[in-house]
């Protein structure tokens, strides 16, 4: 895509590390917890939850693998991403005034992104192997309201933050 936008480098500031490290834990510690639980789970696990948080859907535990699959790939991706800010989608023209606090506005959203993904995957896995091992388990009434909420509420505030951050 090609664009008049200006193409500067963002300097990460300490909370941009934090946020990639922390999702980078997340994922390893996914993907380690998945990988010691697997030989002892049975060949069907829990696959899916309801809205109460209770199972109701089974699968083959191969499928376990999809989510810390899913969740490296994603932050792959979206890390790319985050590699140009110039192509990244705008609600105000970019100019060389604005590029820096919207790029860094931008990439930070993103790394906010990243680690609500890993997060979300590492409970949903951790609910699929505990709900496997426990035939009581229940993910809780808990998850789906605050999924809801950041799905919905979080980007409602950040467009409101946006728009305060480009008042001329």
């Amino acid at each position: 895509m090609k664009t008049n936008r200006p193409k500067i480098d963002v300097p990460l500031q300490p909370i941009d590390i934090i946020l990639d490290l922390i999702s980078i834990t997340l994922l390893i510690l996914m993907l380690v917890y998945v990988t010691m639980s697997y030989s002892e789970l049975p060949d069907i696990i829990p696959s899916h939850f309801n809205g109460k948080g209770e199972v109701d859907g089974h699968s083959e535990k191969i499928m376990l693998w999809l989510l810390p699959a899913l969740g490296t790939v994603m932050f792959i991706g979206l890390f790319i991403l985050n590699r140009y800010p110039h192509i990244h989608n705008y609600m105000v023209n970019i100019t060389e005034d604005n590029a820096l606090k919207n790029y860094r506005f931008s990439t930070r959203i993103v790394r906010i992104t990243n680690l609500f993904m890993a997060l979300l995957f590492g409970i949903i896995s951790y609910s699929m192997v505990q709900g496997a091992k426990s035939e009581h388990f229940k993910l809780g009434d808990w998850f789906i309201p605050i999924v809801i909420g950041f799905s919905i509420l979080l980007p409602i505030g950040i467009l409101i933050y946006n728009r305060k951050i480009n008042k001329p």
